[in-house]
């Protein structure tokens, strides 16, 4: 039984963080979008409570495994930082 491939949320976090991340996917060269990017940056509390987390990174399910080692790594290097 095979599934469609649908949109995941691999990571949420500022403009910035989500920017980045994206960028470090796609030279993983897994297609990565950003969800909520302007309206995150610009008024943070009308998509997300609070205004925390407010960009999402969405890619296919197809690639959210590999996506998903990509963005362990980055929230480890945030972390160590």
């Amino acid at each position: 039984m095979n599934e469609e491939p649908h949109p995941v949320m691999v990571f949420s976090g500022t403009a910035w963080e989500a920017a980045l991340l994206k960028s470090l996917l796609e030279n993983a060269e897994i297609t990565a979008y950003l969800k909520d990017e302007i309206r995150g940056y610009m008024a943070p509390w009308h998509v997300s409570p609070g205004g925390t987390d407010p960009v999402k990174v969405l890619v296919s399910s197809v690639d959210e495994v590999k996506a998903r080692i990509v963005v362990d790594d980055f929230k480890a290097k945030q972390q160590s930082e």
